[in-house]
C-alpha cells in the first residue's frame, strides 16, 4: 500500500479504491515536480479514460480518492500542469497566420473580420476536436499549423472564418476520438466546409486506420459506440466499425501515431 492509499484510509476511515495502485505513479511524479501533459493525457498515461480525472462521473470511487489526495497531500504544492482550458467562443490556432505574436493566438468574434484577409503563413492545418490534444502537440511541435475545433463549438463566426481559409486555399485534415460523438463531430465538421475532399479531411483517420487503432487500442463502452445519424458514408464506415466491435479510442491514445502521420501529411 501507498503512502497516499495509508493518508487516505487513516485519514477518512475508508479503504482506497480498487484501482487507487493506478495513480501512485501520477503522484510521485507530482510530488517530484515533474511538467504534466494535460488531464485527459495523464488519464491515458495511466490506462484510464480520457476524462477520469476530470469527471466524476467516470470513475466516482477513483475521481474522490484522486481529489482527496490532491487537496490532503499536495495543499501547499504547485501542480505542474499543461493547462488545456481554451476560450470556447474562439478561433484558436497556431502558426495559421503571419504574425509575430507569440503561437497559439486566439481570436474572439470581434477580431474575425480584420481576420478574414490577413496574410497567412500556411497551406495545410491540422484541425484538433480536443484542447489537450492541441496544447501538447504545441508543445511538442512548436511550428505546427493546427486549429482547434473546440469539442462541438461551431459558433458563427469560428465558421466564417473556417470557411474563409478554405477559400484561400488552406487544406484541413482532422483528428478526434473515434467513438460515436467524436465520428458525429468530424462528420459536422466536414458539413461545415464548401470546397475540401473527405479524402483530406480524413487523412489523418482513415477507415483503414480507425479499424486497426480501435482493434489494438479500443476500449469497450456500449455508450459511447452505439449508433448515430451520421451524413458522410466515410464516416458512417467509421461509425460501423466502432459500433461493431463496441469499442472506443480516445485522441490521448494516438499521440504517438499523430506525431508519425502529421509531419508527413504536412510535407506531401
Amino acid at each position: 500500500m501507498s503512502r497516499y492509499q495509508e493518508a487516505y484510509t487513516r485519514v477518512t476511515g475508508r479503504p482506497a479504491p480498487a484501482a487507487a495502485a493506478t495513480l501512485d505513479t501520477l503522484f510521485d511524479q507530482i510530488a517530484a515536480g515533474k511538467t504534466l501533459p494535460p488531464k485527459a493525457q495523464q488519464a491515458v498515461a495511466l490506462g484510464l479514460t480520457a476524462h477520469s480525472l476530470n469527471d466524476a462521473k467516470e470513475n466516482p470511487g477513483l475521481f474522490d480518492y484522486y481529489r482527496w489526495v490532491l487537496t490532503h497531500c499536495f495543499a501547499a504544492k504547485q501542480i505542474n500542469e499543461l493547462t488545456a482550458k481554451l476560450i470556447g467562443m474562439a478561433f484558436t490556432s497556431a502558426n495559421i497566420f503571419q504574425t509575430d505574436l507569440p503561437q497559439p493566438i486566439t481570436l474572439n468574434p470581434w477580431q474575425i473580420q480584420a481576420m478574414l484577409a490577413f496574410p497567412l503563413a500556411a497551406a495545410k492545418a491540422v484541425v484538433i476536436e480536443n484542447n489537450g490534444v492541441f496544447a501538447l502537440l504545441h508543445q511538442h511541435h512548436p511550428d505546427w499549423p493546427l486549429i482547434v475545433q473546440s469539442g462541438n463549438d461551431f459558433n458563427p463566426a469560428y465558421v466564417q472564418l473556417l470557411q474563409r481559409l478554405e477559400k484561400r486555399g488552406v487544406q484541413f485534415a482532422y483528428i478526434g476520438d473515434l467513438d460515436s460523438r467524436g465520428i458525429q463531430m468530424a462528420d459536422h465538421f466536414y458539413t461545415q466546409l464548401q470546397q475540401t475532399p473527405i479524402e483530406t479531411v480524413t487523412a489523418l483517420q482513415p477507415p483503414v486506420a480507425v479499424a486497426r487503432w480501435v482493434t489494438l487500442y479500443g476500449k469497450p463502452d456500449t455508450h459511447r459506440t452505439r449508433s448515430l445519424t451520421i451524413q458522410h458514408l466515410i464516416y458512417q464506415q467509421e461509425l460501423a466499425t466502432i459500433h461493431l466491435q463496441g469499442k472506443f479510442v480516445e485522441q490521448e491514445q494516438l499521440i504517438d501515431d499523430y506525431e508519425r502521420m502529421i509531419p508527413a501529411w504536412l510535407a506531401n
